[in-house]
């Protein structure tokens, strides 16, 4: 919380010609102030930092003190990173919800997959959800009056009994009268209502959808969007809770029952505020919608249109590709490992890869063991379940892997085996790739 205290802000990284780098900052450097302030967070260094005048007091690697005066362009960047977006320390969650994730993992794992956190600033820069229920009115006022919008914010259900139900905590009833705030400020909200099977489906699915819709009016609606989630559960969730998995005819009844709203909503306004995540198709054995039903993909990191998105993304540039007339100076055999949630939807792009004249490419579509999953979605799964199902086959001259398994900006699966291992245990190169262009290329290129 804002009471924590605040730590010097400490520098990873330095942008090659950089402000940063002609003044001869270090990674393992700490700002301690700037203009006389000790930035609590990101926020407050980007905020600050707009200034054309800045005097910052540095620690360095050694201790040293140094105090730095600089003159720049206003708004330009210093060309600095941090190991943190917060320098007082993480909000916690004080929430107990029975769907949470990181309650649902083994033990024994890194220490940063069980941080609970449910932090405002962390929803601000880089939209992860957060519920409203841990904010102090002084972090109520620093919302305001920084107008961090939009915020990214976890409903679940509008009924005020029944969301204190699912978070277990007696403060989550008032999500309605906190969302009216939102729109008395003019400020903007994108909420995600994960659906738990006989809990918040149904007439209350119904009602969280209707509440939330009556606040997309106006020029800067209050809520800008709402993504509608399946309920994730693992092998590893205490025994004793209420959640069932989502099933094939849940899945079928939860996009009947969404899309009939959804086409009353375009009816009255014109516009759609809600979506489905991708996995209630896959989950439901549905055909995706089609690129023009997610207009500007507000929802894309949840999950909404993600798939859509890379399947016309890939269709684009392999086009190209293809029109090109390149083929590959000697002949290639190479593995695609995906979660088996996209193995229909991404057929015809393995496919298409092996159209390219001198390439074979094997998607290979796993299920999860680790996480005791019969439909596991890419991004879930480990290194254990890789070495499981790819171990004995012919991989070819290396795998084709999809980044979104590996920890950001490292080589950790979230099981903690890294790339490294695994690739020492198949005995085969692994290629991590991100993205359409990236697959491709990766696909192609000479190694």
């Amino acid at each position: 919380m804002s009471k924590n205290r605040i730590s010097p802000a400490l520098i990873t990284k330095i942008i090659p010609d950089s402000i940063a780098a002609e003044i001869g900052f270090e990674p393992g450097d700490t700002i301690a102030s700037i203009n006389g302030q000790q930035p609590r967070d990101l926020i407050d260094y980007q905020y600050i930092c707009a200034d054309e005048y800045l005097e910052i007091e540095v620690i360095d690697a050694k201790g040293k003190i140094h105090h730095i005066e600089i003159e720049k362009d206003y708004d330009q960047d210093l060309g600095l990173e941090f190991s943190t977006a917060v320098f007082d320390g993480l909000i916690q969650c004080n929430n107990r919800c029975p769907f949470c994730f990181i309650d649902q993992q083994p033990p024994g794992k890194r220490d940063t997959l069980y941080l609970k956190d449910d932090d405002y600033r962390l929803s601000f820069l880089y939209g992860s959800y957060l519920t409203l229920t841990n904010l102090p009115q002084r972090e109520w006022e620093r919302i305001e009056q920084m107008r961090l919008s939009p915020l990214y914010v976890s409903v679940h259900a509008t009924e005020s009994e029944l969301r204190s139900r699912l978070l277990k905590n007696s403060r989550a009833g008032k999500i309605l009268e906190q969302i009216q705030w939102f729109q008395e400020r003019r400020l903007q909200i994108h909420a995600q209502v994960v659906v738990c099977p006989g809990i918040n489906d149904g007439i209350h699915l119904e009602r969280t959808l209707l509440d939330l819709a009556k606040f997309h009016t106006g020029d800067i609606p209050a809520v800008a969007s709402v993504a509608v989630v399946p309920v994730g559960l693992t092998r590893f969730r205490p025994i004793e809770d209420e959640l069932i998995p989502v099933t094939t005819a849940k899945a079928e009844e939860v996009i009947d029952q969404v899309q009939e709203i959804q086409a009353k909503l375009r009816q009255t306004s014109r516009t759609n505020c809600i979506w489905l995540a991708d996995e209630w198709f896959l989950i439901g054995r549905r055909e995706l919608p089609p690129t023009s039903e997610y207009e500007d993909y507000p929802q894309i990191g949840n999950g909404v249109g993600s798939i859509r998105q890379f399947i016309s993304q890939f269709e684009t540039y392999v086009k190209e590709f293809l029109e090109s007339d390149i083929c590959l100076s000697t002949q290639r055999k190479l593995t695609w490992v995906v979660g088996n949630a996209v193995e229909k939807a991404f057929v015809a792009i393995a496919n298409r890869l092996n159209q390219i004249e001198g390439l074979e490419v094997n998607m290979v579509a796993l299920s999860s063991y680790y996480w005791g999953q019969d439909i596991t979605v890419t991004g879930l799964l480990t290194g254990q379940d890789l070495l499981e199902g790819l171990q004995g086959r012919d991989l070819g001259e290396g795998i084709l892997l999809p980044s979104v398994m590996l920890k950001q900006g490292d080589n950790l699966f979230l099981d903690d085996m890294t790339l490294e291992e695994l690739a020492a245990q198949l005995q085969t190169p692994i290629w991590p790739v991100a993205g359409v262009e990236e697959l491709i290329l990766t696909a192609v290129s000479d190694r």
